[in-house]
């Protein structure tokens, strides 16, 4: 599948860009560093600038499918260039009609129990409360949504380094925990679990999680 990569360089978007390269689609990464990315096979690093909508648009176009993992986290104001960035996105990929959207949520919107959900919980990490309101808004504007095709996979709570097994459960609106009350994900499996999507569509216009 040829595929669009918004972030490809990121924590989340390296990831991605590994599996989906090993499972031999066609990739351009859509980077604002390209020359960070080492040459390979079904690669193409594109530089681009997330918030020139009209530039996204013309590097989107003709892509079977585009998954975003944007996010502000090394800006200045990280709230305000996510939205911003996750806005121009959507504009973009609406005006050349892509047939796909997947994109990178957070854990933060998932819930904890009804009406609850993670980032409201006192315990929330501070240093992590602006990415994960960008998310949650950004999944607002994806529901509110009416001509796009599109998907967020929110990761567990926890989503570090780890090992790719394979081996997961999926769920819809609230948050994963395994049998020992930890809400968890290696950023491997994530990536599994996304570009299982990608192939084998199953939650469109519709967001659902990964975990243990």
């Amino acid at each position: 599948m040829n595929i669009a990569l918004i972030g490809a360089t990121g924590f989340i978007g390296s990831a991605l860009l590994k599996e989906a390269l090993a499972r031999g689609h066609q990739v351009t990464a859509l980077v604002r560093h390209p020359e960070k990315l080492q040459a390979a096979a079904n690669l193409r690093a594109v530089a681009a600038d997330v918030v020139d909508q009209a530039s996204l648009a013309e590097q989107l176009g003709g892509h079977e499918a585009v998954i975003s993992a944007f996010s502000g986290h090394a800006q200045e104001d990280v709230l305000g260039y996510y939205v911003k960035g996750f806005r121009a996105i959507l504009g973009a990929a609406k005006s050349v009609r892509v047939p796909r959207l997947l994109v990178v949520g957070g854990a933060g919107s998932l819930e904890v129990a009804p009406g609850l959900q993670v980032l409201d919980t006192p315990d929330f990490p501070p240093q992590y409360k602006a990415t994960a309101e960008g998310a949650r808004e950004a999944l607002k504007l994806l529901r509110q949504e009416e001509e796009l095709n599109w998907t967020m996979l929110s990761p567990s709570a926890i989503i570090a380094p780890g090992e790719r097994t394979g081996r997961f459960r999926l769920g819809g609106d609230q948050l994963l925990v395994d049998a020992n009350g930890e809400s968890r994900i290696s950023v491997e499996d994530y990536a599994v679990a996304m570009i299982d999507e990608l192939e084998r569509p199953g939650h469109a216009r519709r967001r659902f999680t990964v975990g243990y």
